[in-house]
């Protein structure tokens, strides 16, 4: 079945630097679009980025593009999300998602 497993949260102060990965099962992940989406507290799911198949396009929220990058490991089953310059709203837990499946999340807090 499809598993989706995120990890690398954590707690950053703002203007830190994370890296999220997600490692996937299942599926034939080298052929699916993968997405990165968030749901801060008190809101609803916010999708954030996606990334075709062959990692050459991507797409991103406005309010995180330059600041984000969404890559990906074919060869590993991985997803990954670079975080930069990180600001307080973007605390949230971090969710993968794919082909309507989506992993446990891991959660993101950004607080000095």
């Amino acid at each position: 079945q499809v598993q989706l497993v995120e990890s690398g949260g954590g707690l950053v102060q703002p203007g830190g630097s994370l890296k999220l990965s997600c490692a996937a099962s299942g599926f034939t992940f080298s052929s699916s679009w993968m997405y990165w989406v968030r749901q801060a507290p008190g809101k609803g799911l916010e999708w954030i980025s996606s990334i075709n198949p062959s990692g050459d396009t991507d797409y991103y929220l406005h309010s995180v593009e330059g600041r984000f990058t969404i890559s990906r490991d074919n060869a590993k089953n991985t997803l990954y999300l670079q975080m930069n310059s990180l600001k307080p709203e973007d605390t949230a837990v971090y969710y993968c998602s794919a082909l309507g499946y989506w992993g446990q999340g891991t959660q993101v807090t950004v607080s000095s």
